[in-house]
């Protein structure tokens, strides 16, 4: 086939710097400052460095493929990025270069200079933080991409948008971005991000006291992000003036008085034994700080003497011991601390539901020197809290559904149930200040000399049209507050500051909640929200293409058509969005009904559309699963249809450990999902997993939890698709996926992902035909499927012991069968005459321990800890991966690189050895023991670049390795 003949290959179907992208977006989840998830709260949100970097790989094309536009190829030849490339010469004269890899410290990737690995070098700077505003990157990428576009790019559409992520990343790489929601928080969030930046972009803030700034001009929305500050500012003021009274400074035992930060209280309710009744605190914890030498925490004084007994508290700390907390277990389980009874959780929610549920305050944090100070709660406090119900509040009724929200199970229906009255009253009053605010702006960009024009909703860029935009940011920052000023907010021993509501997704009881001071300076701080909505936004409409955000529901069309599909859809039934953004919704519609009253006629978020599998919507989970596979397929089938032809789509999926089966990947959700994706008419032909988490998810301590997106590369099926038998299907996936399975290998995929990056090559096996028919006929469902894929996959590195050496094949053999537990002789002497191998022979390699009739597997701390594979007369890669292994673990990748260094060949069998004992340990349920495969071929790469660095000395002349 000629190269004008071939058909083009966008990056994203072929290959991608996985290690690269996976680095920068998982530095990104720790990044704060400027990043747009701080605007607003939306759940799951996809790091910036993944969606920048699968759009870009979307849209370029492969350049080492023989139909690559030749100027295209050129230009990825010449590029010249900012690690640079260092050539590396070998024995035999052959050049290769060796790029920096992001994330990884100080180490240097090598490889051969082709057009494609110089555009791998070029990715890895394209999504770096630090490159978010980089204009010089920014412009390189878009002229890359209109290279492969024939110098005319598609529209990008994310049609289930949420926190807006992936069409303001194509703004960024200079592309006409679109995204449309159900959810009107979402498409808030979307406007706020890519429409109105870009309509004010350029233009200098209009408050009265603005400043000339160094250059002149204003970049981006630098000067809308101005204004947001002056008049949070005057919010502020304006607050405290009238509201700063109900948050009095704390006096200090040695005089003086001190800014309150928080005030902390636990629930309360009465004890059920009839000879105590006192009103009992349920606090999860009487820490209040547990760091190093400012240890605190607060001791309850039970005064027997009244009847019921009184509970007060008191500090106790730095030193001693803290009183153990009344919390016994899961769930709302505590014991009285006036009489120690054992409560339980109906008695709780009985006395919650009867409205006798009350809150008593434990402590009070106040800023000190460099420190906290924590003080025994006063009377004073107590009353400031006293404050009369305002005139307005949040009475919507939150979600029947104990699943993400527990409040209404313990006598709290309404969302203003979950805010006191001192938190309602300052959130009304913000809320107020937001409508006066505009007025204000309107009236200074008057003055400024803008003319009134349109509204905003109506595409307006004149002085009502920027007041409402201010307006628009002012009230997002109300609800950032908002998350912090409620009664399910709670205060961080560790750290000695308080936490938000949603910790996780979902709006779970807390028991012992901080009240924070809106005016102190610290966390919920209302000037400090408004300067972190700031800094995001100057970093907005930096290159103003036109951007839209619109509320559509994805089932029904799509706008605009014929456009670049990347996507974040719902997944299943893992996150509430609709129910969760109720939360947010009620403040917003106080706030913003006025600038866009289509948006938030409802009292609350629209639901009925919502494509997620909710059983107590839909009257079960079979009604659920029907309803989301049907309002899935055709969301799917209109991204097939109407999305631009020419470009491979992009689908994300959140994948969880849970949905991993003993028979196989075979979930509900997942198999769901992917059966809404072929039944759509679209063909998977790859699927990459983006390690797209943080290693600190509350679910990640204990088990090897996927910390991944899969994103799948889809095309439309042509429409005379042919079918096939499951005979066929299987044998051509036995051919293909060996090769493929090969290449992920050889890239250091972790693992955790193997079972997931192996799906796209064998989907887009079974996804090419119009049906694969089981033997009696009737179609393979997607289920079947996944499980025939999973089983290859095992086949597939079963397959590869033959490759290793006959004592690690007994080793690998044994291990699956008893672990490291003792087994009799016999079984032993079995499995080694199969393999070819003595017991004794095994034995005298160092892999087992034989006697008493009994045979084990030598623990990793058993084996030699001086073992180097030149001196070993019978080196195994069994040897080698338990050695690689814990030096991994204990002293990182730099020294189990100096191991590496000797193994030569015995290196690549002790890496597909890591992937062969980690599928074991998946399936065996061996969580602890798979993790430290994982890590180990997690950190092969930086191990291999520190072998690189080292001389080939036996091991045991390094000092220190093993001591």
């Amino acid at each position: 086939m000629t190269a004008a003949s071939a058909p083009r290959r966008k990056l994203i179907e072929v290959a991608l710097p996985l290690e690269a992208i996976n680095a920068a977006s998982a530095r990104e989840k720790s990044i704060r400052h400027g990043h747009p998830s701080t605007l607003h709260l939306w759940w799951a949100r996809r790091p910036l460095a993944t969606a920048r970097a699968i759009l870009f790989a979307q849209l370029v094309d492969d350049p080492n493929h023989e139909a690559a536009p030749p100027e295209f190829v050129e230009a990825c030849q010449n590029l010249v990025v900012l690690t640079g490339r260092q050539e590396v010469k070998d024995k035999s004269g052959k050049i290769t270069t060796k790029a920096r890899i992001p994330g990884v410290k100080g180490t240097f990737a090598t490889a051969e200079d082709t057009p494609r690995n110089r555009l791998f070098d070029f990715i890895a700077e394209l999504v770096e933080w630090e490159n978010t505003t980089n204009e010089t990157v920014m412009k390189q990428a878009h002229a890359l991409i209109l290279l492969s576009t024939d110098g005319n790019p598609p529209p990008v559409l994310d049609p289930f948008s949420g926190g807006c992520t992936i069409p303001l990343e194509a703004q960024r790489l200079g592309l006409e971005a679109h995204g449309s929601d159900l959810n009107p928080v979402a498409v808030m969030i979307g406007k706020a991000s890519i429409e109105i930046p870009p309509r004010f972009a350029g233009r200098p803030p209009v408050h009265p006291q603005k400043k000339a700034i160094s250059g002149g001009t204003y970049k981006g929305a630098q000067g809308l992000a101005e204004d947001v500050r002056y008049y949070g500012q005057w919010m502020k003021e304006q607050a405290e003036a009238r509201i700063g009274h109900l948050y009095p400074k704390a006096k200090l035992p040695g005089g003086g008085e001190a800014t309150v930060i928080a005030w902390l209280w636990a629930r309360t309710v009465k004890c059920p034994n009839p000879v105590c009744g006192a009103n009992m605190p349920l606090a999860s914890s009487f820490e209040l700080s547990t760091k190093a030498g400012k240890r605190a925490w607060v001791e309850p004084q039970v005064d027997r003497s009244v009847s019921p007994p009184k509970v007060s508290f008191q500090i106790g700390g730095p030193t001693g011991t803290p009183p153990e907390s009344p919390k016994t277990g899961r769930g709302a389980n505590f014991r009285c601390v006036a009489c120690g009874t054992a409560v339980d959780d109906k008695h709780i929610k009985g006395e919650g539901k009867a409205g006798r549920m009350g809150a008593q305050l434990m402590a009070t944090v106040a800023e000190g020197e460099r420190k906290r100070i924590y003080l025994a709660p006063t009377e004073e406090m107590e009353q400031a809290a006293r404050v009369p119900e305002p005139a307005w509040k949040p009475d919507q009724p939150m979600p029947e559904n104990p699943r993400w929200f527990s409040p209404p199970d313990y006598g709290m229906p309404l969302f203003s149930d979950i805010f006191t009255n001192r938190q309602l009253t300052a959130l009304t009053t913000f809320s107020d200040l937001v409508a006066e605010a505009r007025e204000h702006v309107k009236a200074d960009a008057l003055a400024a000399g803008m003319e009134e024009g349109q509204f905003l909703r109506d595409g307006g860029n004149g002085a009502q049209a920027y007041a409402e935009a201010v307006g628009v940011y002012l009230a997002f920052t109300v609800d950032k507050v908002t998350a912090s000023n409620n009664t399910l907010a709670r205060w961080r021993s560790g750290e000695d500051k308080s936490a938000p509501a949603f910790s996780r997704q979902a709006l779970p009881m807390v028991w012992d909640s901080a009240e924070v001071n809106p005016f102190a300076g610290a966390g919920g701080d209302f000037l400090g929200a408004i300067q972190g909505t700031a800094s995001v936004l100057e970093k907005f409409g930096l290159r103003p293409k036109p951007g839209s955000e619109l509320q559509i529901d994805a089932a029904t069309r799509l706008i605009p058509q014929n456009a670049l599909i990347s996507s974040d859809p719902p997944y299943y039934d893992n996150i509430g969005y609709a129910d969760l953004s109720d939360f947010f919704y009620v403040w917003m519609r106080r706030t913003l009904r006025s600038t866009y009253p289509d948006l938030f006629g409802g009292l609350l978020v629209p639901k009925a559309a919502e494509l997620v599998a909710t059983p107590y919507r839909h009257g079960g989970k079979d009604n659920a699963e029907a309803f989301f596979m049907d309002g899935m397929t055709k969301a799917i089938t209109n991204m097939a249809a109407q999305g631009k032809q020419d470009y491979p789509a992009a689908i994300y999926y959140a994948f969880k450990q849970s949905e991993t089966a003993e028979a196989g990947i075979s979930s509900t959700g997942w198999a769901t999902f992917l059966e809404a994706i072929i039944e759509a008419g679209y063909s998977i032909g790859g699927t990459w997993p983006m390690r797209t988490e943080g290693s600190g998810r509350m679910n990640a301590q204990s088990a090897n939890s996927l910390a991944s997106s899969i994103v799948m590369v889809c095309r439309p099926r042509p429409a005379n698709a042919p079918m096939t038998t499951r005979a066929d299907f299987l044998r051509e996936l036995r051919r293909s996926l060996p090769d493929a399975l090969q290449a992920l290998t050889a890239s250091n995929i972790a693992p955790v992902d193997m079972a997931q990056a192996s799906i796209g090559p064998g989907m887009a096996v079974f996804s090419k035909y119009a049906q694969v028919l089981e033997s009696d006929g009737s179609r393979m469902p997607v289920r079947v499927a996944l499980q025939l894929i999973n089983a290859a996959l095992d086949e597939f590195f079963s397959e590869q012991e033959g490759h290793l050496d006959e004592d690690t094949r007994f080793a690998v053999t044994w291990f699956e069968s008893h672990g490291t537990e003792e087994a009799a002789y016999g079984d032993a002497e079995t499995l080694a005459t199969a393999r070819g191998v003595s017991v004794a022979g095994v034995q005298d390699a160092g892999l087992i321990v034989a006697r008493a009739g009994k045979v084990r597997l030598r623990t990793r701390d058993e084996l030699s800890q001086d073992w180097s594979p030149q001196t070993d007369k019978r080196p195994t890669a069994w040897e080698a991966v338990q050695h690689l292994a814990r030096i991994n673990a204990k002293d990182g990748a730099d020294a189990a690189g100096v191991l590496m260094a000797q193994l030569g060949e015995l290196a690549d069998s002790a890496r597909q050895l890591a992937y062969r004992l980690y599928g074991i340990c998946e399936r065996k349920g061996w969580s602890a023991e798979g993790q430290v495969y994982n890590a180990l071929v997690a950190s092969w790469t930086e191990a291999a670049e520190a072998a690189a660095r080292v001389d080939k000395q036996p091991t045991n002349t390094q000092p220190g390795l093993f001591d």
